[in-house]
């Protein structure tokens, strides 16, 4: 269940992100304070309390839905508003030049932003990318409030089982494995991109 939380929630998010940033570079000025409401909101709202929210907060307007999908809608709004912010920040750092030679050069622009602007400026902001990503793996714990059977509440019902602390050990030793390969790749990007600056 959080290997099919993570892989259900980190790309939705990312692609919800982008699809953020790049309305944002459009500049239309009441579309960009929606989502500067949309991304601070959603920053600001703790992720567990966004889940609250949506799986006991709903069915109080009649809305009842199970919990891996109030985990699934939580954790997108979180993160989008969390990737979008660090990939506008990517697309910010490109100089307008970029987009004016691109245009000059027959693409239209949106092809612009794909082709041209959006390698640029994800390859600039690959480390925060990742390391949201590793927050956002390491949140899914907190989808064991709302009973769902993920890697931390099936360790708790294996301690309440069991009466000793070894499930939560385990837990945390599968948290280590999963992430300390992406922990390691994002300190070689961080190098990486530390030297060629």
């Amino acid at each position: 269940m959080t290997i099919k939380l993570c892989l259900l929630v980190g790309p939705i998010g990312f692609i919800s992100g982008m699809t953020l940033a790049g309305v944002y570079s459009l500049h239309i000025r009441s579309l960009n304070w929606f989502l500067m409401v949309y991304v601070d909101f959603f920053r600001s709202v703790p992720p567990l309390v966004l889940l609250i929210y949506v799986y006991y907060g709903l069915p109080f307007f009649g809305i009842e839905i199970p919990a891996f999908l109030a985990v699934l809608i939580s954790f997108t709004l979180n993160s989008s508003s969390y990737y979008g912010e660090v990939v506008r920040a990517g697309i910010e750092s490109i100089p307008a030049g970029q987009m004016e030679a691109a245009r000059s050069s027959g693409l239209s622009r949106t092809q612009a932003m794909i082709y041209v602007i959006l390698p640029q400026a994800l390859r600039n902001v690959a480390p925060d990318l990742i390391s949201n990503t590793v927050e956002l793996i390491k949140a899914t714990s907190i989808a064991s409030v709302v009973a769902l059977p993920e890697l931390l509440r099936m360790a708790r019902v294996g301690q309440d089982l069991e009466y000793n602390a070894t499930p939560l050990v385990a837990a945390a030793l599968i948290y280590l494995i999963m992430l300390w390969p992406v922990v390691r790749l994002l300190s070689r990007l961080e190098r990486r991109m530390m030297s060629s600056h």
